[in-house]
């Protein structure tokens, strides 16, 4: 019989309308056989794959191909999400005597599988590490070259790291096997190293590692902060696991853990799905709709993780490749060492919206390819992330942001919110300077981005770009309490020849180094926005150019502490501002008066009360339009600023109690 085939267009797919096959799977057996037994088809009606209620245990990840080109909808229950894991269930628990549980993890003990990530009823435990909480400080460090190469950095060194006698004293009496498995994490600036520890002196304290050499520009240093994990002696806290060369995994129960019905998973895969077409056939219109995709691994290779901004190269949960038209739509990924999704290379028109994504320990999202292209060569572009909620990352790698756009196009980030992360909230561009960057033209919208840092790394902004980016808008975000460990706690921040970007319409308030930053950059705007409360200074710029650097136009700033600038000012654009000291301070501008300041810049601008209801309250909506009208300044509603939709999502986006608190601690 002939069939009759009409299209509907569904979250911009191309979906038959009329030509369905329907397949209810239970278990991921059925799930993936299901896939391998379609793939080929010629058939262009839509494959819809209905997962059941449970949890999905892979032994290999969900793979989509060009292959694969019939549309496909794989949908769960939107009440009672199918979880499917990249992980395996732990079991054969029993009590020691000290209340600890082991068990035995044959998988170790016979093939050398060391999992780094352990779930215990829904909650990451962590491995057993030292200090327990906060870090160690290096006291100085210095390094040996063996190869230097032809680049930046040496290709390989050592480095003697000197720490107090008593930071190494748990690692007496360690064999040489098991002092190898110790791993060191140490933050610095903007960046993260993770390294093995090669040998150890604990009498004088000092251990070494080795791999690539340091950068100069970011080195591991006297004051580096630093903890260590990974050996039998650190495990001592409630929450806490390691596990042996011999297989035997020791956990130290919480409080409310159950040995009875404790459900655990460690990480085994590193991706639990991967899309990957050509650039000659993408693959295409895919849907996935109500999943939960848990549990991928990270594995510290043997030479550790070198220092990346963002973790560029860290690879996610779900990798995209090559792919058009694919929508992932009311689903979760949780509970992951790596980074959630990547649409890497030429992915176009595609969507992550609806999406919850928590418990990281990479970052968020990330668009586009960190290879630079040729003039003229497609790149990813035209993607959108909307209406999601991320949280809690950076959990393993701090300096993972939230959602990354890399060498992309075209893209929109609207609607989302995004807090909980020790690094940037959105990062656009991947260009340091003036040279080509295809990274144009996108979107960063309404979005509330809040209680970042957490004092940990320096270098940061809610919103941070990089390069030539004509089109580019950063619009009516809300965004607060940014805290760095250093300096660069910034809300919005223009970086190395970041040009051609316009930030209007933004609701900046509770930064450590300022509402807005330019390191260098040419020609942005930077107009119609509120700056508030920031703690050290309110505004800053660092570097002199020929050119201008910036417009600062139609702004409000209003401070009760700091100063309102720092760093270096040259040629830029200040005019029909509002600035307001609540303190009765009379601002002063770097080292000049306001009178001085005035016969070159902010002639029109006024030091007056900008009329807010509460802003000390954050209420910043105006009682009185009168100082808004002098300078130009347009109200807008900056209550639209982060995800929307039913009561239960945007109470869901909403930060626990516990954790304001914990970060507003950071101020006081």
């Amino acid at each position: 019989m002939k069939r009759l085939f009409s299209t509907l267009l569904v979250a911009g797919l191309m979906l038959s309308a009329t030509a369905q096959t329907h397949v209810d799977v239970s278990s991921a057996e059925q799930l993936l056989a299901t896939i391998d037994n379609h793939r080929g088809a010629s058939d262009n009606d839509t494959l819809y794959i209905h997962l059941a209620p449970g949890t999905y245990i892979l032994d290999r990840s969900i793979v989509l191909t060009e292959k694969d080109s019939r549309p496909m909808v794989f949908e769960g229950d939107e009440h009672q999400k199918p979880v499917v894991s990249a992980g395996k269930r732990i079991s054969g628990w029993q009590l020691t005597p000290e209340g600890w549980w082991k068990c035995y993890v044959p998988e170790t003990a016979q093939y050398g599988w060391r999992f780094e990530q352990l779930y215990i009823n829904g909650r990451r435990a962590t491995r057993a590490r030292t200090p327990d909480k906060g870090f160690y400080s290096v006291k100085n460090v210095k390094e040996s070259v063996h190869v230097r190469g032809n680049g930046r950095t040496p290709l390989f060194a050592s480095q003697t790291v000197h720490v107090d006698p008593s930071v190494l004293s748990p690692l007496k009496g360690l064999g040489k096997s098991q002092l190898e498995q110790v791993v060191a994490r140490f933050y610095h600036k903007w960046d993260n190293t993770t390294k093995y520890l090669q040998y150890a002196e604990p009498d004088s304290g000092r251990f070494y590692i080795t791999g690539r050499g340091m950068n100069s520009w970011n080195d591991i240093r006297e004051g580096t902060q630093f903890y260590m994990e990974n050996y039998r002696g650190a495990l001592n806290a409630p929450g806490e696991w390691f596990l042996d060369g011999d297989g035997m995994l020791f956990y130290i129960p919480r409080p409310d853990d159950d040995i009875n019905t404790a459900e655990c998973f460690a990480p085994r895969l590193e991706q639990v799905m991967i899309l990957k077409g050509t650039a000659e056939k993408p693959v295409t219109d895919k849907i996935f709709r109500n999943i939960s995709f848990v549990h991928t691994a990270n594995y510290t290779p043997r030479n550790g993780h070198e220092p990346s901004q963002v973790a560029a190269g860290l690879d996610a949960a779900i990798m995209i490749d090559h792919a058009q038209r694919i929508c992932i739509d009311g689903c979760e990924v949780q509970h992951t060492d790596n980074y959630a999704i990547w649409m890497r290379e030429q992915c176009y028109d595609n969507k992550v919206v609806n999406t919850f994504i928590h418990d990281i320990g990479g970052g968020g999202i990330k668009i586009g390819s960190t290879a630079l292209p040729r003039e003229g060569e497609d790149v990813t572009g035209r993607n959108l992330v909307e209406n999601c909620i991320l949280r809690h990352m950076g959990l393993t790698f701090p300096c993972a942001g939230g959602v990354i756009i890399f060498h992309s196009a075209h893209n929109k980030v609207l609607h989302n919110d995004i807090c909980d992360l020790r690094y940037t909230g959105v990062s656009v561009g991947w260009v340091w300077g003036y040279s080509f960057s295809p990274s144009t033209d996108n979107e960063v919208g309404f979005n509330h981005i809040h209680h970042i840092g957490w004092g940990e790394l320096s270098d940061m902004g809610a919103v941070y770009t990089l390069g030539i980016s004509p089109g580019t808008r950063i619009h009516d975000n809300v965004v607060h309490d940014v805290w760095s460990y250093d300096y660069g706690g910034w809300g919005l921040y223009t970086d190395e020849g970041s040009t051609g970007i316009v930030m209007e319409n933004n609701l900046v308030y509770n930064t450590k180094c300022g509402g807005f930053h330019q390191h260098y950059g040419r020609d942005n705007i930077i107009r119609n926005n509120i700056f508030a409360w920031a703690w050290l200074q309110q505004l800053q710029a660092s570097r002199i150019e020929e050119h201008r650097s910036f417009a600062f136009e139609h702004n409000i700033v209003i401070m009760n502490r700091g100063t309102l600038m720092a760093g270096t000012w040259g040629k830029v654009d200040m005019d029909y501002n509002c600035y307001f000291d609540t303190s009765g301070r009379q601002p002063t501008f770097l080292q000049e008066d306001r009178a001085s300041w005035q016969q070159k810049h902010d002639q029109h601008s006024v030091f007056t009360n900008p009329m807010f209801r509460d802003a000390a309250h954050y209420d910043f909506r105006l009682k009185s339009k009168k100082t808004a009208k002098r300078i130009g300044f347009k109200p807008f509603d900056y209550s639209r600023a982060g995800v929307y939709g039913s009561n239960e999502w945007k109470q869901k986006a909403q930060m626990e109690p516990e954790l304001i608190e914990e970060f507003a601690s950071l101020f006081r």
